[in-house]
């Protein structure tokens, strides 16, 4: 992806905007860690099908080299705010963006940026471990191979799927299918395949929602330590996963306009995951957080 042409930064509501201490903004009340590095700054994003607004007015910046998480009830616009991010929305023909999604200060969705350099930097993990029907190493060596790399490739996937936490466990079969792999270990050469092609950002979209205990264990302990190499977006539903593995927390809900019959996702805050889950400043989140809705 080229460097922009001109530097700038962003109209960021107040809301958005770091703060010194840790009271809310004053602006709607919404709070906001202070964030000195961030990878991602997110201001006023809108993002609609057709003529359903899904998320409105989304303005946030996600720390380097942390693990973020957005939690929210179903239907609140979690996973389109990811997606967002590495432009995965516009494979969608009826989906619009409006506002600004600056990475390391620029705008990705500006007209003369490549949505494939996007998607290469901005790596994504899915709810659904998704192998391709071939070999662990050639899924791994994928794209790599798609993307021209010139070096040893068998050194490549190693240091992938060690990265991943997955080559002591492979080593022996790297001819094998992935799909011959347990759902975990699926997971798991999906994170190699993201890696191996030296993303500087991995989404995950629920990516233990299909996994079981011991699994997801495991994702979450590669997640912290993939965290000082990567910056890692995920979207949860489980709230002991956000307050075990993230260091930020967004939460969003749903604004429902009963005239209208439209239900859109709105940032209701985003903190530190401790301030969030022990100091929530709106009652709505500390309402989600406890069960009492959602």
């Amino acid at each position: 992806m080229e460097q922009p042409r001109t530097a700038t930064e962003p109209d960021v509501p107040a809301s958005a905007e770091p703060r010194d201490d840790a009271a809310p903004a004053a602006q709607g009340g919404m709070p906001e860690a202070r964030i000195d590095d961030a990878v991602f700054d997110i201001a006023g994003l809108t993002v609609r099908y057709g003529s359903f607004t899904a998320v409105r007015d989304i303005s946030m910046r996600v720390p380097r080299h942390d693990i973020t998480a957005l939690i929210g009830p179903s239907g609140c616009g979690k996973s389109t705010l990811l997606r967002s991010l590495n432009r995965m929305n516009d494979l969608i023909p009826i989906a619009s963006t409006e506002g600004r999604v600056l990475y390391n200060g620029e705008d990705i969705y500006a007209d003369w940026v490549d949505p494939v350099e996007v998607r290469r930097r901005i790596g994504m993990v899915f709810q659904k471990p998704n192998p391709f029907p071939k070999s662990i190493y050639d899924n791994v060596a994928f794209g790599p191979k798609l993307n021209g790399f010139k070096g040893n490739m068998d050194d490549l996937v190693e240091e992938s799927l060690r990265r991943a936490a997955l080559w002591d466990e492979v080593s022996g079969k790297l001819k094998d299918s992935g799909l011959s792999l347990s759902g975990g270990q699926q997971q798991r050469l999906c994170i190699a395949r993201a890696i191996a092609v030296s993303p500087d950002v991995i989404l995950m979209d629920e990516p233990c929602s299909a996994l079981d205990p011991i699994a997801t264990l495991k994702i979450e302990d590669l997640m912290r330590d993939m965290k000082e190499d990567y910056t890692i977006v995920i979207v949860t539903h489980n709230m002991q996963q956000a307050a075990r593995v993230s260091d930020y927390t967004a939460f969003f809900t749903v604004d429902v306009d009963d005239e209208k019959g439209e239900r859109t996702g709105d940032l209701v805050e985003f903190d530190t995951t401790e301030r969030i889950f022990t100091q929530a400043s709106d009652q709505r989140t500390e309402d989600y957080i406890t069960g009492r809705f959602g």
